[in-house]
């Protein structure tokens, strides 16, 4: 439920947020041209955003609204440890960037880690009930009574903000927890440690 290493858990979460911010830095001293490298719908050239625009926020603003819960899921993601984590963002990352990049509205460009955040959030929010986890569901449960309005970022409404992102990183995140519970089954079939993944 939680990161055997707490302390490394939170020191690597704190290390993804510096960098978030130091590359903040360097587009506001660029005068936010970096963030022309987000993701614009159904172009080729556009495609590069899927890789790069969680790394990339609108201004200061954006980045701090999003540094709390990029902390908190992060951190409670890393539960199943390094390799998972990998390969769980790797997929919400994948699947945020390309859904925006095929559904977003024709003239927009797209930046933000929120989509990420919205995979992480969804990861742990169904993780328990593909691996039929009490303590996952019991901190799902926890995890909807703080958070759970964020869910609502998932429908057409707020101008400016990209729920296609948050939508496909949500879909991301129920993909993520369901292939890493089938992977952690076969795991402790096989003789290995439920975390074998993690190692």
């Amino acid at each position: 439920m939680l990161p055997r290493h707490p302390v490394r858990a939170a020191a690597l979460m704190a290390a993804i947020t510096a960098l978030l911010y130091v590359v903040e830095l360097a587009d506001a001293l660029d005068r936010h041209r970096l963030n022309d490298d987000g993701i614009v719908p159904r172009r080729v050239d556009g495609l590069g955003g899927v890789l790069w625009a969680p790394l990339l926020h609108d201004n200061w603003m954006h980045l701090v609204a999003n540094t709390v819960p990029l902390l908190v899921f992060g951190f409670l993601a890393l539960a199943g440890g390094i390799a998972q984590f990998a390969m769980v963002t790797a997929i919400v990352w994948l699947a945020s960037g390309l859904g925006t990049w095929l559904t977003a509205d024709t003239g927009t460009t797209t930046i933000g880690a929120s989509g990420v955040i919205f995979g992480w959030f969804a990861f742990l929010l169904a993780r328990g009930l593909f691996a039929r986890s009490v303590a996952q569901v019991v901190l799902a449960l926890v995890l909807l009574v703080m958070w759970g309005g964020l869910l609502f970022g998932v429908l057409p409404g707020a101008l400016g903000i990209s729920w296609q992102a948050h939508l496909f990183g949500a879909l991301g995140g129920v993909l993520a927890a369901r292939i890493m519970a089938g992977a952690d089954r076969r795991a402790r079939r096989g003789g290995a440690a439920p975390d074998a993944l993690a190692s």
